[in-house]
């Protein structure tokens, strides 16, 4: 959501695209674009996952074997390969000891260009021993002049995807670096001072010289105090905001007959958002509740205060599937309240075509529509209320701040916002995506919700697994069957879905279904629906499933590679059976080569089915080194602080956001006036918008 004619003039040469750069045709265009690297800043940003250590020796014998090293040879001959053998080259060290540089395939050819026998060459790479032979697979780096290696001492590994090497990515990087210009500095002089960090365009350099631990920091915390500046400035707007207090009489809210007490979490969320609602400014609010704690029913009371007080009230889900359970589960929460409920998704509304859409959509400008169940469709142009009061967002995750704020003024003054997200998430992590939010925890378990039993099993009993996924269909069950990837990975050993998908339909026959992020959203959605309605007993998927599907009858999970995921991910894979009364069982299958963290998860989710403490679990066990899982499942809304830099200096950033705020004049000030470029940096100038200042 970012008008970009806004941007200061400063930040231009940043925002430049790519294709400027030397050596960036169309060939190379494409592999950046799948990085996400379009722009000179998305290069600059672009750091290193690790670097490689090397030591420059004068003679082998003082290297150890394993080691990375720099070293002068002289070439003594070439052995060419027989067959499909490797190509050997021999050399000796200033003392006359040999060590071979061995190369596979086309690589030979390289090989014969860069070292002519009877030259000295510099040669960087690692040691390793063969037999009795001392070897160097595939050197990293040659050279006739040593000076040529002096910057190899610790190379950064980027990641990289087909089509792009290290060398290329890392000359576009120096390129890119070389036009950064000079920024104001953002940060409170007494902090930078006591933390020792470089100035802003010195700690990216660094970062991409050595593991500079300073330089790292300091750009994380850039990132963490823009996120954090950006947030304060919505909800110090909001509060200036003049929404519709809501008071309802209860009238709808007594006729409610829900087949179950509420917990006392449920009734103490319900009078926070009622309290919230009472006020001129408008809510923002996120309820977080774990997968079947009851947020349905307490988002309902929020709807139906909303009605009683002569408004509208919209529920928007992320999917289509999502928004017909959603209506499902209200219709039959609601009926004996009298409330009118309407469903709009893109494809239609109910499922009557046009004609109905047209009527749902007179309903909605009449009044007559009290309650709007649907997908983005419902804040579409066409799409007018009468009087729209109360927004409830499901998964909230799914939509970043910008998006709320568009959503909430559809209404004639800011309507209030309910989000609702069923990933329970760790505290610094909700301040750091949701500290413009109140926030209301369901931390209690409705009563009568049977514990799921979860069973740790080792992969290679999987042929008994398919046999009690058998037993357990033929009795009349369903169940989700997981995998962690889409396709194989020619190098690697992963159960692809698409490969398990076919060898249970060959077992199973037809009731079997697949479902995963590349397929066509109409084909998931089909595949989907046929599950939930029961015409499919077996559901294969990847993380897809994650969130949503209600399906009572399921009471059968398998994760395949079940170290492979993070423990929040686990648990909301989990979640997805032990929805109806039936007892549920969870297998998690786990490979042999499995981590010390691997385990420890593992066993975790065998001992509780506390999401809020998994959550905490699971950030302890990534720390700052592991970061799988994280990008891609999008449980953070940072691209350069880690986990570990988060829970240290995201606090620090929330302290010296409100400190400029309160103190030191805001985004007028001097200091200000650099905050505001560092939001236009990291593209939260939604931030900067709501001032209307620009």
């Amino acid at each position: 959501m970012g008008i970009t004619t806004m941007r200061p003039d400063l930040l231009n040469p940043l925002f430049a695209q790519v294709s400027g750069l030397a050596g960036v045709g169309p060939g190379l265009a494409r592999p950046l674009e799948r990085l996400g690297l379009t722009r000179l800043r998305d290069l600059a940003y672009h750091l290193p996952d690790r670097f490689v250590a090397r030591r420059v020796v004068a003679r082998l014998d003082d290297a150890a074997i394993g080691e990375n090293i720099v070293i002068g040879l002289t070439v003594r001959e070439h052995r060419a390969s027989t067959g499909r053998g490797p190509h050997r080259v021999l050399a000796e060290d200033s003392s006359g000891d040999i060590v071979q540089l061995t190369y596979f395939g086309r690589a030979a050819h390289s090989a014969r260009k860069l070292l002519p026998p009877g030259e000295r060459r510099w040669v960087a790479g690692r040691l390793d021993q063969y037999g009795q032979t001392r070897q160097i697979v595939h050197p990293d780096h040659i050279a006739s002049d040593s000076s040529e290696l002096a910057g190899q001492l610790a190379e950064p590994v980027y990641p990289l995807t087909v089509g792009l090497t290290g060398a290329r990515i890392g000359a576009l990087i120096g390129q890119a670096l070389g036009a950064m210009p000079a920024l104001p500095e953002w940060i409170e002089p007494g902090l930078l001072a006591r933390q020792g960090w470089p100035g802003w365009r010195e700690a990216l350099i660094a970062a991409h010289k050595s593991p500079d631990r300073a330089a790292r920091d300091r750009l994380a915390y850039d990132e963490l105090l823009a996120q954090s500046l950006a947030l304060m400035l919505v909800r110090a707007t909001n509060r200036t905001r003049r929404g519709v207090p809501l008071r309802g009489d209860g009238a709808m809210r007594a006729r409610l007959d829900l087949p179950f007490a509420l917990t006392g979490a449920q009734s103490r969320a319900i009078a926070e958002i009622e309290a919230d609602m009472q006020q001129g400014a408008p809510m923002l609010r996120l309820l977080q509740g774990d997968v079947g704690s009851g947020k349905t029913a307490v988002a309902l009371h929020a709807m139906l205060i909303a009605v009683e007080a002569g408004a509208q009230a919209a529920l928007l889900a992320p999917t289509e599937i999502l928004a017909r359970q959603h209506f499902a589960t209200l219709q039959r929460m609601a009926a004996g309240t009298g409330v009118t409920i309407a469903l709009l998704t893109g494809r239609g509304s109910a499922r009557g075509g046009a004609r109905a859409r047209e009527a749902t959509l007179i309903g909605l400008m009449d009044g007559s529509i009290q309650l709007l169940v649907g997908t983005h469709a419902i804040f579409q142009d066409g799409v007018a209320y009468k009087n729209l009061a109360l927004v409830v967002i499901d998964e909230q995750h799914r939509f970043g701040v910008g998006q709320r704020l568009m959503l909430t003024q559809k209404a004639r003054t800011i309507a209030h916002c309910l989000a609702m997200t069923a990933t329970p998430i760790p505290r610094t992590l909700t301040l750091a995506q949701y500290g413009e939010m109140d926030v209301s925890r369901l931390d209690e378990m409705p009563p009568g919700r049977q514990p799921i039993d979860t069973r740790v099993i080792a992969a290679d009993r999987i042929d008994d697994v398919i046999a009690g996924v058998g037993r357990h269909l033929a009795a009349g069950g369903q169940a989700y069957w997981v995998c962690p990837m889409v396709r194989e990975l020619e190098s690697e050993d992963i159960a692809a879905a698409e490969a398990r998908h076919a060898a249970l339909k060959a077992r199973f026959g037809d009731g079997v279904e697949l479902v995963h992020g590349q397929l066509r959203p109409d084909a998931k959605d089909a595949a989907m629906d046929r599950f939930a309605r029961g015409a499919a007993g077996l559901l294969v998927a990847t993380t897809v499933i994650e969130v949503g599907v209600d399906v009572p009858n399921a009471t059968l999970m398998v994760i395949e590679q079940a170290e492979r995921f993070g423990l929040a991910q686990l648990h909301q894979l989990r979640g997805r059976v032990g929805r109806g009364s039936g007892k549920s069982t969870c297998l998690l299958l786990r490979g042999e080569a499995l981590s010390e963290t691997g385990r420890e998860r593992l066993a975790l989710m065998r001992e509780t089915q506390d999401g809020f403490r998994l959550a905490e679990e699971d950030l302890r066990l990534r720390g700052g080194g592991e970061l799988l899982g994280t990008r891609q499942s999008g449980d953070t809304a940072f691209r350069v602080a880690d986990f570990d830099q988060i829970a240290r200096l995201l606090p620090v950033a929330h302290d010296d956001a409100r400190l400029l705020m309160e103190r030191d004049g805001g985004l007028a000030s001097t200091r200000g006036e650099a905050a505001r470029i560092l939001l236009y940096l990291f593209e939260r100038d939604w931030g900067v918008q709501l001032l209307r200042g620009g």
